[in-house]
């Protein structure tokens, strides 16, 4: 639980990220977790 609020504050604190870069990595998560 914690380690998904601490990503949660650094996206707020810089959001770099692009949209589809943050859905790439949502993707990405779900593949390695299904492996």
């Amino acid at each position: 639980m914690s380690k998904g609020q601490d990503m949660k504050k650094e996206a707020k604190k810089k959001p770099t990220k692009t949209l589809k870069e943050k859905q790439a990595e949502k993707k990405a998560k779900k593949e390695t977790r299904v492996h």
